[in-house]
């Protein structure tokens, strides 16, 4: 087994259960990969609208559009992956439709068949991505890296591995070839899959059991994201120490506010020492498990930088696209 070499993978796809922040972390995780010189591209999909209101732009459509500067000088480009205007880009290359292509949209055609088909939604969102990974521009790739606010974990599997099935049963024609040049993209070292959580029961069984349809469908899994952590390690403190503590600042006199603090305080204690309980559990995933902090006053713009700047190579430990490989 031997760890992929940094910056091998170029389409990061961030997911997790729904609180768990996936787009503040993919909007972060952009944010750092836009170093000196670097274009990155985020990308939601199914008219989410989730990543304008961080950067405080309008919403975003298909055309992308420059958001932000990255940390080191980069530049952030938004994109609103819509099925239709996929689906039209699609007959476009392949089929050369042209200008015909826009008279099915406005009779209905191409809602009919993803309508029929459920399937081909997922088929041209994923397309798109791998067209934006593969573009070049001015004999350069036109982006460094793409970034995927992708849909919840109880469904990204199921959305990442359609390509798969399409590609099974179209044998031939573009559709099948098609098909399964996405899917080797999203089997390669070229994507990594990152799972985002919080220190609850809940998402982080939901963590696991998406860790295990990873890989059990070989997707690639990249870090597991520990996101809203609250507090520090804190030491084992008596009530008898903070009523001594409070007496030494001359705020002894009200009866009962040690005790009061105490019980604060060992609640918090207990809080924190149940990150670090879901925190060993998703160690033992057996990937590299980042810890994002607990933005009380919510994400921003400039929170977003903030967490991008622990999330970039060089912070406490970069989330970057490392993954074993056999």
């Amino acid at each position: 087994m031997s760890a992929l070499a940094p910056n091998a993978s170029r389409l990061h796809i961030v997911t997790g259960k729904g609180g768990t922040g996936k787009t503040s972390v993919a909007a972060a995780l952009a944010l750092s990969l836009a170093g000196a010189g670097r274009r990155v591209l985020l990308v939601e999909v199914e008219g989410r609208q989730g990543i304008a209101p961080l950067f405080d732009a309008p919403s975003l459509g298909y055309e992308e559009r420059h958001l932000a500067a990255g940390l080191d000088g980069g530049e952030v480009f938004g994109q609103s992956v819509d099925a239709d205007e996929a689906l039209l880009d699609y007959l476009t290359m392949f089929y050369r439709l042209g200008s015909a292509g826009k008279v099915l949209q406005k009779f209905g055609a191409i809602d009919f068949a993803t309508t029929i088909a459920p399937g081909l939604r997922d088929i041209l969102l994923t397309g798109k991505l791998k067209e934006a990974v593969s573009r070049t521009e001015s004999g350069r790739m036109a982006y460094d890296a793409v970034v995927l606010d992708a849909p919840p974990t109880g469904r990204v599997v199921k959305f990442l591995n359609v390509t798969v099935e399409s590609g099974r049963l179209a044998k031939t024609g573009p559709i099948g070839k098609h098909s399964r040049s996405v899917a080797r993209m999203l089997h390669s070292s070229l994507t990594a899959v990152h799972l985002v959580t919080t220190p609850a029961a809940m998402p982080v069984q939901e963590t696991k059991d998406a860790f295990k349809e990873l890989m059990a469908a070989d997707l690639p899994v990249g870090r597991v994201i520990l996101n809203k952590v609250a507090g520090a390690k804190t030491a084992d403190v008596t009530a008898e120490e903070i009523a001594a503590g409070l007496a030494r600042a001359g705020l002894s006199g009200e009866a009962g506010l040690a005790e009061g603090l105490h019980s604060e305080y060992a609640a918090a204690r207990a809080e924190i020492e149940a990150v670090d309980a879901y925190r060993d559990r998703l160690e033992r995933l057996g990937r590299p498990v980042e810890e994002l902090p607990l933005l009380p006053e919510g994400v921003d713009l400039s929170g977003l930088y903030q967490l991008a700047r622990t999330l970039r190579p060089g912070g406490r430990r970069p989330v970057e696209e490392t993954r074993d490989a056999s």
